[in-house]
């Protein structure tokens, strides 16, 4: 009895060293781990409470605004640096929970690691030592504890340097990259969201090409396949173009290189279904991705069918994604995204009556995706997209269903003014020209409201209503002194905008989806064949030229400098000579070759 129990105390001796070493592994591990864990929850807490005063103290700001008007620009400062002190606090948690994240696993994994070698070790019996060699073992145990505790100690330590090397966050960058948001010289010189700056439809550019041949290639620089289909226009961020496409397993969002057509990234935006929620069909001249894109030269934001959204920064990497729930609408989900300094403006119209309340117009921050406000729309489904446009009284984002025309306020979404004016199933976008918003009612009537009022202004601010033909998908667009409507069988009406005097129609026999636009004095026409129509936009109907693509088109085109990007149902095209391109950084001038038609 007494020779056993001096065997087994001499075997858990003999397995002293590497199960001590093993405990010792184990309790730096777990040491790590509840002082990395801590630092965390200390992290989220702080930044909850910081996160807090931060965007109250913002939202003060914003209301300060209307209050004081006369010191607008002083505010607007105050918002940009407590906006960008907010961003910098926000990515700076962000950055930390993300490495705290990674050092939680491998201080736990070093935990886990010690237990299983330290039960391991326990359970070992290893051959009983000499009585004389007890302390020189026991000398040797204490070594091996110190290299064992020191080796974890170094592996931890070299998982922190990787980490702070490896994810180091340029603050400088992020002040200039994605804090802030455009110019308006900026916006005017791109085409950021659908029909362009403030969505009227107007080139800034005047030498456009207005002679190209798209089956025998002349005029075309490149095209370029589109993977997915979508009727939703190209956007133009200097030399990137941003399309998205879907189908019934997939949205994704396209970024090509403006000068060769190369594409340069896909982003693709995850479908969130809720429990339980049938999938959604929707008509197939809708389609998935027919809302146009929106830029704000830092992100790229697009919305699908579904009510699903997705950010996306100028790498293609995926900043935020968002459900809004699937829309109860009749046609499919079409409106186009709206954008006002850093905010993402949807109209998100649905159901079949305006009692419903069910429709919202909603706006997100565009760097971090949370709602910065929403508000409620008397309105049933629509398929028209917002403008923000500055009027005499301010900036406004200009909204049209059945039956208001509405104006909001874009820093708060408080309502400006109300005008009952349209009906039916509203498509086509309202626009501001000489002093006036226009807002169309499919088929019947062009509507003329100035937009200084406030309240229900109805009885005192339509300055002018026509019952003509009118479009029942394509937008007017206008030079200021005249009003041009286009409707999808091709009649095409113009009217004095002073007074809705009309001066001349003309029944091109053609179908039309795309919107007019404006290049100079002349309008560009783009019809579902894929032929360009190119017509003075004067008092008197002259047409100067046709131009072929070879393609059938829906969406309409956009303008750059020297060049129109037009996208056909199956491909991007660039019409173009190259001496107008800017240069760009290690991209050669080179023409991609032309695919034969």
């Amino acid at each position: 009895m007494e020779s056993s129990d001096n065997n087994n105390s001499e075997n858990v001796q003999a397995a002293g060293p590497w199960y001590r070493s093993a405990v010792a592994t184990a309790v730096v591990g777990a040491v790590f781990s509840i002082v990395i864990l801590a630092l965390m929850v200390t992290n989220y807490v702080q930044g909850r409470v910081v996160d807090g005063r931060l965007e109250k103290e913002l939202e003060n700001l914003k209301i300060e605004i209307n209050n004081r008007p006369d010191d607008e620009q002083l505010l607007l400062e105050q918002i940009r640096q407590l906006d960008l002190q907010f961003r910098r606090v926000t990515v700076r948690r962000l950055d930390f929970s993300h490495k705290g994240s990674y050092l939680l696993l491998a201080s736990l994994v070093v935990f886990l690691i010690g237990i299983k070698c330290a039960t391991t070790f326990k359970e070992k019996i290893s051959a009983p030592q000499p009585q004389a060699d007890i302390r020189s073992e026991q000398i040797r145990r204490a070594i091996m504890a110190r290299w064992a505790v020191t080796g974890t100690l170094g592996l931890l330590g070299a998982v922190v340097l990787f980490l702070v090397m490896s994810s180091h966050v340029d603050f400088s960058r992020i002040d200039v990259a994605t804090a802030s948001y455009p110019t308006a010289d900026e916006i005017n010189r791109n085409w950021p969201y659908f029909r362009g700056p403030a969505s009227s439809g107007i080139s800034a550019y005047t030498n456009i090409p207005d002679d190209f041949n798209g089956i025998s290639g002349e005029g075309v620089l490149w095209k370029a396949k589109v993977p997915l289909p979508g009727h939703n226009s190209p956007v133009v961020w200097g030399d990137r173009i941003f399309l998205s496409g879907g189908d019934p397993n997939q949205f994704q969002v396209y970024c090509f290189d403006a000068l060769s057509g190369e594409l340069l990234w896909t982003g693709d935006v995850a479908r969130a279904p809720k429990p339980g929620e049938e999938p959604l069909e929707v008509m197939e001249d809708t389609g998935f991705a027919a809302a146009t894109v929106a830029t704000d030269g830092r992100r790229v934001y697009a919305i699908f069918a579904t009510g699903d959204i997705g950010c996306f920064d100028f790498a293609g990497r995926n900043i935020w994604t968002k459900s809004l729930g699937t829309p109860d609408n009749v046609y499919g989900y079409s409106a186009s995204l709206a954008m006002y300094r850093n905010l993402v403006l949807i109209q998100y119209d649905q159901g079949g009556d305006a009692e419903d309340l069910k429709s919202r117009l909603i706006a997100f921050d565009g760097f971090s995706g949370r709602t910065v406000w929403e508000t409620k729309r008397p309105a049933p489904n629509s398929w028209a997209s917002p403008i923000v446009v500055e009027t005499d009284s301010g900036f406004q984002v200009i909204t049209c269903a059945d039956p208001w025309v509405i104006a909001y306020k874009p820093v708060t979404g408080e309502e400006i003014w109300r005008a009952r004016c349209i009906g039916g199933d509203v498509a086509p976008s309202p626009i501001y020209a000489g002093g006036f918003v226009f807002a169309v009612e499919p088929y019947s009537k062009l509507v003329a409201i100035r937009p200084d009022g406030t309240g229900d202004v109805t009885k005192t601010h339509i300055a002018w209503s026509i019952e003509e033909p009118a479009p029942d998908i394509c937008s007017p667009v206008s030079n200021g002194r005249f009003v041009f409507l286009l409707t999808s069988d091709g009649l095409l009406c113009c009217y004095k905008v002073a007074d809705g005097t009309k001066l001349w129609e003309e029944d091109l026999r053609e179908d039309f989806r795309a919107s007019p636009s404006l290049v100079g004095d002349n309008l560009y026409l783009l019809n579902e064949d894929g032929v360009m129509f190119i017509i003075e936009a004067g008092p008197q109907y002259k047409q100067r030229l046709q131009s072929k693509l070879g393609e059938e088109c829906y969406a309409s085109p956009a303008f750059a400098d020297g060049r129109i990007y037009i996208r056909g149902v199956d491909n991007l095209y660039c019409i173009g000579r190259w001496h107008g391109l800017p240069a760009r950084e290690n991209t050669a001038r080179k023409p991609v070759p032309r695919e034969p038609q």
